[in-house]
């Protein structure tokens, strides 16, 4: 097998409609572009709904297949000060109802073991932060629920070091598991995108998410928060 082949061999997800209705079903890393947009949290219901189907709508006309993502708890804020969300019961309640009123799969990502099974119950796709992508049993617990999972590389990770992550996952039950870049690290409050990530991490096995509003990020350039460069981000995607 040539070097070239190996990196393309990955094995796609699908996500469906677990409820039978079928109002998605597609695969994620071939074929059509799947896009994951939505707020960092969930400010409220209603705006999470807004979202969920003005982007539903611009995605559709253009033939592109669409995720809502927003978090119920965001516990990893550069601040004590920093809004957090609307928490697990109210924010999960609030992330299904959005899913099933706009007939979107919805993604959101979880900080603790305990965590996964609710998420699971409530949501499409799990979502496992870059600073706790080696979390063991963080991973073990949402490989276990069966849902599709995406996984942040660490900001701090080779992308070939990603196999261990991967390695765990798999280990814990998932089959439907994509890994996301999300910038590395360059000296203080500074992330860089090595776009060589994503062939290796492609390589193995897995469909590879770019992310392309966090790894313009500029940690803590806000004072109590982070800041960024928008700029950025159309060029890199």
């Amino acid at each position: 097998m040539s070097d070239t082949k190996k990196i393309a061999d990955f094995t796609p997800v699908r996500v469906e409609d677990p409820s039978g209705e079928g109002r998605w079903d597609f695969t994620i890393g071939k074929g059509t572009l799947a896009f994951i947009s939505g707020p960092c949290s969930l400010e409220s219901e209603e705006l999470g709904l807004e979202i969920a189907g003005t982007v539903k709508d611009i995605c559709r006309s253009l033939g592109i297949n669409y995720i809502f993502k927003a978090s119920f708890d965001k516990a990893n804020r550069t601040s004590i000060s920093g809004f957090r969300g609307p928490g697990l019961d109210e924010g999960l309640a609030q992330l299904s109802r959005i899913g099933k009123e706009t007939g979107v799969p919805v993604l959101t990502d979880i900080h603790e073991s305990w965590q996964a099974q609710p998420a699971a119950m409530a949501v499409d796709i799990l979502q496992i932060p870059a600073f706790l992508c080696r979390q063991t049993d963080l991973l073990l617990a949402a490989s276990g629920t069966g849902k599709p999972l995406n996984v942040k590389k660490a900001q701090f990770l080779a992308p070939w070091d990603m196999k261990h992550v991967a390695a765990k996952c798999r280990e814990g039950g998932c089959s439907q598991l994509m890994l996301c870049e999300r910038g590395t690290t360059m000296g203080y409050g500074q992330l860089v995108v090595d776009m060589r990530s994503l062939p290796v991490m492609r390589s193995l096995g897995c469909p590879v998410v770019f992310d392309g509003t966090h790894s313009v990020q500029m940690p803590g350039a806000a004072g109590n928060s982070s800041g960024g460069d928008r700029r950025f981000v159309l060029p890199l995607a």
